[in-house]
């Protein structure tokens, strides 16, 4: 079954309308103060309180972001053609458990059969054309998958409090990519730096994971932020899998 029509960027346009998507925490969001932007097609909660004070939270506690609006492409394809598009792509070879960034696309072998590509939505597109002709299932999940970005010196004390994946630093450094139970509930978690991770659930239960996260981020020091507070990735994680 296709999922296409579910595409924000497949809607219909006109000079009087022009769709917007809308992440399943907005009412959290809103809630929590957030400042929104319409960016590529996305209703985003750039910003909560000052640049300054989201910072801080993020250097001194923990912050996390409502990351819903990141393109998710999903690719099924027998082993050898999924390792062959992994590492054309990359420049890596295709290991379970570790994710590789490449030109500001993540490419996540889940399984020998299935792979997650996570980018920004304005590159969707691109993404997609580097995948295509592979021999396989290609759909996008983008709303299937929700998100949430958790920064800080104090994020893996954030997950310990409701995430049964063991995200200590010996255990998932940088690029370690970790599919499991999170909250009691499936999802993937992506250690996307030293003290910043990309957690992916269902969109069913983002209400719920918003609620899990806040609770135990505010119990250490945290709070929301916006994505515009969250520091660009540094460019040793775009060198691939880690060893």
């Amino acid at each position: 079954m296709s999922l296409e029509f579910l595409d924000v960027h497949a809607a219909a346009k006109s000079e009087r309308f022009s769709p917007v998507a809308r992440s399943p925490m907005e009412r959290q969001t809103r809630k929590a103060g957030a400042r929104f932007e319409d960016r590529d097609g996305w209703a985003l909660a750039v910003a909560y309180a000052s640049r300054d004070h989201e910072v801080q939270a993020l250097t001194q506690a923990a912050g996390w972001a409502d990351s819903s609006h990141l393109g998710k492409l999903e690719l099924q394809a027998e082993p050898g053609a999924l390792q062959t598009v992994f590492t054309e792509n990359t420049g890596a070879p295709c290991e379970l458990g570790y994710a590789s960034r490449v030109a500001g696309t993540w490419w996540c072998p889940l399984t020998p059969t299935r792979m997650l590509l996570v980018c920004e939505p304005s590159r969707l597109a691109a993404v997609r054309g580097l995948v295509e002709e592979a021999s396989g299932s290609l759909v996008d999940v983008t709303t299937v998958f929700a998100a949430l970005t958790i920064a800080g010196p104090k994020a893996r004390e954030v997950f310990a409090r409701f995430c049964a994946l063991d995200l200590r630093a010996q255990a998932a450094p940088p690029t370690a990519l970790r599919p499991g139970s999170v909250a009691r509930q499936p999802g993937i978690v992506l250690c996307e730096g030293p003290d910043r991770f990309l957690m992916l659930f269902g969109w069913a239960v983002a209400e719920y994971m918003w609620q899990q996260v806040e609770e135990a981020g505010r119990h250490l020091g945290g709070e929301p932020v916006g994505i515009d507070a969250l520091a660009p990735l540094d460019a040793p994680v775009e060198q691939g899998v880690a060893s």
